[in-house]
């Protein structure tokens, strides 16, 4: 009897499997990290097929340490890091150049270049997003332009593209023999490629970006049947039957299916997702609109978002560019070897700054520095970016969308980091809530696929599923919240101009 449902989430610095029971309970987890190939300032890179190993890997140590083999999964669902680009030839299977990762700023020519004629609000109309070097489209064209023959043998149909949920589907379901070659409707929003109404490519968008249409996976909802496993593999003969892009799938997974529900995702970067149901509502602050979700056979749900560069990773930053911390779980301890911030901002503008401010030129600061300023300050400083990071998105949702939020939804790894997750509620002035389960990303992914075979009978059945895992309440009073903040603005005034 199939009982389990198995995700594959393909993150930024690592590839997971996690197998869930009918409770969506987690029954066990393979995980591999990934190298971080960054060669140049600003550029940020992954091999595929490391991924691609990697993600079989993962597979087998979730199955393995559960004890179970592919008939007892019912099926799969996949999540993954948006924007990142692959491409790869249609003949080998073989990626022409490394994956050029969401992070990456070498683009921002091309971005120039482009908003020439419009400005970088050029495509947001029909995309729902500003020209950035964050989404695929600009990453394709580099590719294209910096490949040797890529650009004619993408003319002749001998390349595909795909963000990293494709480039495992294609694996998956056979690669060179047959291999499928599809993505959702969340992970083709985030390309500025896709038409937001129709759910389409576009053909001025593709001719704009001079990209063969021929190199693009089909689209489809997200909640779908999208292929069969094939070939030498634990998990061949089951069905591929959820695709959600990362943040998505952490809406999916915090079960924020109506209207007006929100949550905040603590990766590698951070994710407000406000759900603004079956219409696009365009931001005047900063803020992008992306699909939210897609049921087979259901008008699309769409999202306004805030995406922030660098959180979690300004964490790894601290471990393995300083060497202040060997664990990245150190982080706490150090910063609450402090009382308070002792006057340091850190603003890690390491890519630019994303929502609200959209700022390519900006370059990470560390400003009010003291001779009194110490290690346990700086720490103290990296996690509070975090949270003013947050307040600045959710003030900009709240503007955009007309609503209060009345608490936050969180999840991913930073929340357990019980100092972050206060000091976030008490800036915010709302409850911050975590779920039980902090692992929404797979568990959405896991929910789409389960939904799509009956194995859970509809977003009720998920809704009664979520508990709620902790929560922190407000301490902070308003005089030392404004204060906070304003220093805030300060630091991020100091990030500008750099590049």
């Amino acid at each position: 009897m199939s009982e389990y449902i198995i995700s594959i989430d393909q993150g930024t610095t690592s590839t997971r499997a996690i197998v869930f029971d009918k409770r969506g309970q987690i029954v066990s987890t393979g995980q591999l990290e990934h190298k971080q190939i960054m060669t140049n300032p600003g550029w940020v890179e992954h091999d595929p097929e490391e991924i691609w190993i990697n993600s079989r890997e993962a597979v087998g140590q979730a199955l393995a340490r559960a004890n179970l083999t592919r008939r007892q999964i019912a099926s799969i669902g996949i999540t993954n890091q948006r924007e990142t680009t692959v491409v790869w030839e249609k003949a080998t299977g073989k990626p022409i150049y490394n994956a050029i990762v969401w992070q990456d700023t070498r683009t921002q020519d091309i971005v120039d270049r482009l908003a020439e004629n419009g400005g970088l609000q050029r495509f947001q109309r029909k995309t729902g997003l500003p020209l950035a070097p964050y989404f695929s489209a600009t990453k394709i064209v580099w590719i294209l332009e910096n490949v040797a023959g890529a650009k004619e043998m993408a003319k002749n149909g001998e390349l595909l593209f795909g963000t990293t949920d494709s480039w495992l589907l294609w694996n998956l379901t056979g690669g060179v023999n047959g291999g499928v070659h599809k993505t959702d409707v969340t992970n083709a929003s985030r390309t500025l490629l896709m038409d937001l109404t129709t759910l389409q490519w576009d053909k001025d968008l593709l001719k704009a970006f001079d990209i063969p249409s021929v190199m693009l996976p089909e689209i489809q909802p997200s909640v779908s049947e999208f292929g069969t496993v094939e070939g030498n593999n634990l998990l061949r003969e089951v069905k591929i039957t959820g695709i959600l892009g990362d943040q998505q799938a952490a809406t999916f997974g915090q079960t924020a299916f109506e209207k007006g529900e929100s949550k905040n995702t603590y990766g590698t970067g951070n994710f407000l997702i406000v759900n603004t149901g079956n219409q696009v509502v365009e931001s005047n602050n900063g803020l992008i609109s992306t699909v939210c979700y897609q049921i087979e056979g259901e008008e699309p749900v769409y999202a306004l978002e805030g995406s922030i560069a660098v959180t979690g990773s300004l964490v790894q930053w601290l471990r393995d560019n300083l060497g202040m911390i060997s664990e990245s779980s150190e982080v706490e301890t150090l910063a609450k070897s402090v009382e308070d911030n002792g006057g340091a901002y850190f603003v890690p503008a390491f890519s630019g700054l994303f929502a609200p401010h959209w700022r390519p030129d900006a370059r990470g600061v560390l400003v009010g520095l003291t001779r009194y300023i110490h290690k346990g300050h700086i720490a103290r400083a990296s996690l509070e970016a975090t949270a003013f990071q947050t307040a600045e998105v959710m003030a900009a949702a709240s503007n955009d969308a007309g609503i209060g939020f009345g608490e936050l939804r969180v999840d991913g790894g930073m929340v357990k980091n019980e100092t972050l997750m206060q000091f976030q509620a008490d800036i915010l002035d709302i409850p911050v809530v975590r779920p039980k389960i902090i692992e929404t990303t797979a568990l959405g992914a896991a929910y789409a696929a389960g939904l799509q075979i009956g194995f859970w009978s509809s977003l009720d059945e998920l809704k009664e599923i979520w508990q709620v895992g902790g929560e922190w309440k407000p301490q902070m009073s308003t005089e030392r919240r404004n204060e906070l903040l304003k220093n805030w603005d300060k630091a991020v005034q100091r990030t500008l101009d750099w590049a």
